[in-house]
């Protein structure tokens, strides 16, 4: 079985909402020269040194545990596979100890992975806070020396932005600088992907995150346990 992925990890899961401090200090801009910038603040995070480091810091931490669910979904697919190919020559009470059998594993499987995914959000929002403030203050001067007076961050595919020039995208800018004001805070420096410039609304070049969880056994025909 084709194995599809609905875990990924790498802060790109957690929305994070920025404003700028400061900017309500300014004093008024007309309207008529008001200038606007956008930025991807989840892509420009994942592009950081900081973000890279964090990304293969999760994946290191947790990768154990989910080679171990990989390895349960396949024996509950193995299971599944002998049951419909006994359909015809599996006796009746045969037929409902496997179905049972199934559905425990199944169950079980898909509490684990809840479970599992919980504790790496929890770990992913944590380094999301401390990456995100430290990009706030970077978003802070670049807007302060372009005299911005607003910037919109167009991550979230809710976000108004329906169009934007590219020269107006802080995204690549606000990465270099953070890098290089900031480097990589914590731990053994890591081998981070370069900024590439990122049209409104999308992801950087080289920010794509890797799968950590295989998708839960499909439901099997009997009811399942309570959990206890």
């Amino acid at each position: 079985m084709k194995t599809t992925n609905v875990m990924k990890l790498g802060l790109g899961l957690v929305a994070l909402a920025v404003t700028i401090p400061g900017m309500r200090a300014q004093a008024p801009t007309p309207a008529s020269s008001a200038k606007v910038a956008i930025i991807n603040i989840q892509g420009a995070i994942l592009a950081t040194k900081d973000g890279e480091k964090a990304r293969n810091d999760i994946q290191a931490k947790f990768a154990s545990r989910a080679k171990e669910m990989e390895g349960r979904q396949a024996e509950i697919q193995k299971l599944r596979d002998q049951f419909q190919k006994g359909s015809n020559t599996l006796g009746q009470e045969q037929r409902d100890k496997l179905s049972r059998d199934i559905d425990d594993k199944t169950k079980r499987f898909q509490w684990d992975s809840e479970d599992l995914q919980n504790e790496v959000q929890q770990e992913e929002q944590k380094l999301v806070n401390d990456i995100g403030q430290r990009m706030v203050t970077v978003i802070d001067e670049i807007a302060k020396e372009k005299t911005l007076a607003i910037v919109l961050d167009v991550s979230s595919q809710q976000s108004p932005v329906l169009w934007a020039a590219n020269g107006i995208d802080l995204t690549r800018e606000a990465v270099e600088r953070y890098d290089k004001k900031f480097g990589v805070t914590s731990g053994a420096p890591g081998s981070a992907a370069p900024a590439a410039t990122t049209p409104a609304g999308t992801t950087p070049a080289g920010s794509a995150v890797r799968p950590i969880l295989p998708t839960p056994a499909p439901k099997p025909p009997v009811a399942a346990p309570k959990k206890p």
